[in-house]
């Protein structure tokens, strides 16, 4: 089984705000450092230890390729991390990436730049269950109770009570057999279409995603808040591999 991964990391990090730039030097989340190295880096590592995993890409800004290659260089073997041009949003990025791809690979998992956390045993299950059926995503079970509302006059107002047990927060990777991603991209580019993650692209051709349940600690780093959580699970993470 060749898996390729691609990790769109061309964001601007908006979320994080002026505060988080201040602190931390950037604004762009991906670039933060978590424990003295870039949060891009430890999404990397978790990739770069699974064998399966035959190749990296990431995608980033134009003006940040050459020296996100070198960090790159400095940081993984010799052709195992690769970096493409991405676009002005997520989809176009995955494209870009997918793009250069060889066509002999069998899975294509793509997974969020900031989400360092995700546990090596979900990663396994999720490729296993897209090298069986084709695609699958990993996700979470929602916890709260989901209102369904509509905005109008100024004001919200519930329109329904979702059920919970039909429901689940959709995180990263998401994987799928190359050949099916990629017609997946090139119907939405016909169509004009923009999802919100690359399941959404893959479940307009009909095909049934599966879900891999994953973890709550799975976080995307997107707000300034998220970094104090995520300094917490990197010092956890850490007093347990060293209590081994």
């Amino acid at each position: 089984m060749r898996v390729a991964v691609i990790l769109p990391a061309a964001g601007l990090g908006t979320r994080m705000g002026r505060a988080a730039a201040e602190k931390t030097g950037t604004s762009r989340k991906q670039f933060m450092l978590l424990e003295g190295a870039p949060i891009l880096v430890h999404t990397v590592r978790k990739f770069a230890s699974i064998a399966a995993v035959t190749g990296i890409v990431i995608a980033v800004r134009s003006e940040e390729m050459e020296w996100v290659a070198e960090m790159m260089a400095g940081e993984f073997a010799a052709g195992r991390v690769r970096v493409v041009e991405g676009g002005n949003s997520r989809q176009q990025s995955v494209s870009n990436a997918l793009a250069s791809l060889a066509a002999d690979t069998d899975l294509v998992a793509v997974h969020d730049a900031v989400r360092p956390f995700i546990e090596i045993e979900t990663i396994h299950k999720v490729f296993d269950e897209a090298a069986a059926t084709g695609a699958a995503i990993v996700g979470v079970p929602v916890a709260d109770t989901v209102k369904q509302v509509s905005h109008g006059t100024g004001r919200v107002k519930i329109r329904g009570t979702l059920q919970r047990e039909k429901l689940v927060l959709a995180q990263t990777p998401q994987v799928f057999r190359y050949e099916l991603l990629v017609r997946a991209f090139e119907l939405a580019q016909k169509d004009g279409f923009t999802g919100t993650d690359e399941s959404s692209l893959v479940e307009r051709l009909d095909v049934e995603v599966g879900v891999v349940l994953g973890s709550d600690r799975n976080i995307k780093i997107t707000k300034p808040g998220d970094m104090d959580l995520a300094h917490l699970f990197f010092r956890e993470f850490a007093a347990k591999e060293s209590g081994r």
